[in-house]
């Protein structure tokens, strides 16, 4: 069984919630594939797959959004792009959080089979990370344009696993898992509207190539594969914006995705207990 964790920056604060619910219903998975921000918070229950890496998650994510990793100041933000012109941020505190929450361990150590996706961009390719330092590999996934730095390993460089790869079905599905449990943001449950600002042009655009490939991968899930896409638990459509930090609203979407998604479990699963399967879901819940 696999857990499939997709990207969407401050909004993958629901995952936490759907992996809190995934836990408590008993569900144990074999395999977690992430981009983005789902490869941090897939490599934390892929390392210890207990409600215990769901408490990490929590502080990690109170901590990355109260405590640096997007909170400097305007001016040095605006004296690291006229210097190096590539990006708002340092990455430092990003690795120093994810060094705190994650094992000294390679990839291949893990307690669970993982990987996360990055974007290389000497070759416009994806990059599938399943051995080697666990930091570094998150933090490539993790690269968002414009906002952190591209991540140098092995001589090449790259950028955020949400360019290639916005939620990995298909890569679970290559790894033999049978059962998928997709973790996602909330975007894919509303459809997209159009755009009436000019600034909103360029979010629509970026939104459907994202979605392109996830609906295709979808859709093409062989039959006898059961595919859960969980719930966040959102009310109405959430607006596409450029806002990417600030701690308002996070524990409110981890609790908003834990009651959707144990809702969302109790019914594949009657009269309670471990959940089932129940078949092929080609819909969004």
């Amino acid at each position: 069984m696999a857990l499939v964790l997709g990207g969407g920056g401050i909004l993958g604060a629901s995952e936490v919630g759907m992996l809190r619910a995934l836990l408590d219903a008993g569900v144990s998975p074999d395999i977690v594939v992430g981009t983005s921000v789902g490869a941090i918070n897939g490599a934390l229950v892929a390392a210890q797959p207990t409600r215990d890496a769901v408490e990490r998650l929590t502080s990690l994510w109170t901590q990355a959004t109260r405590a640096g990793v997007f909170t400097e100041s305007w001016w040095r933000q605006a004296v690291r792009v006229a210097r190096l012109g590539t990006h708002l941020h340092s990455s430092d505190s990003l690795r120093e959080l994810l060094t705190e929450h994650l094992p000294d361990r390679p990839i291949e150590d893990l307690a669970v089979h993982f990987e996360c996706v990055a974007a290389r961009i000497e070759t416009a390719s994806a990059r599938w990370f399943d051995r080697g330092p666990v930091v570094e590999a998150v933090l490539a996934s993790c690269a968002v344009p414009g906002l952190l730095p591209a991540v140098r390993i092995d001589g090449e460089h790259y950028l955020d696993g949400g360019l290639v790869h916005s939620i990995p079905i298909a890569r679970a599905l290559t790894l033999g898992a049978r059962e998928v449990y997709v973790l996602q943001v909330g975007r894919i449950e509303h459809p997209l509207e159009v755009p009436r600002r000019a600034w909103e042009v360029g979010l629509v655009s970026f939104e459907i190539a994202r979605r392109h490939r996830f609906n295709e991968e979808l859709a093409s899930v062989p039959d006898g594969i059961d595919v859960h896409v969980l719930p966040t638990g959102v009310v109405g459509s959430p607006s596409l914006s450029l806002r990417y930090r600030g701690a308002a609203g996070v524990r409110e979407r981890i609790e908003r995705a834990f009651e959707a998604t144990s809702e969302y479990l109790e019914k594949q699963a009657p009269g309670g207990g471990v959940v089932g399967r129940t078949g092929r879901d080609g819909s969004t819940p």
